[in-house]
C-alpha cells in the first residue's frame, strides 16, 4: 500500500466514523465535538502513522 492509498483509505474511514457519530442522536454534542477533534488530529498525523506501521513490519 502506498502512502497516498493509505491516506485516502484512512480519511474515508475517519469520515465514516464522524458520519455515524453525527447520525446517532444518543451522542452528546460536547462528546461529538471532542471526538471530532481527536479524529482531525489522527488525520493530520496520518503520515506519521503510515511510517510507524511501515517500519513496524520490517
Amino acid at each position: 500500500m502506498t502512502k497516498e492509498e493509505f491516506d485516502a483509505t484512512f480519511s474515508e474511514s475517519l469520515n465514516a466514523i464522524l458520519e455515524a457519530m453525527a447520525e446517532n442522536a444518543e451522542i452528546d454534542p460536547e462528546k461529538f465535538y471532542s471526538m471530532a477533534c481527536v479524529i482531525e488530529n489522527l488525520r493530520f498525523f496520518s503520515p506519521v502513522l503510515f511510517g510507524a506501521i511501515r517500519n513496524g513490519k520490517k
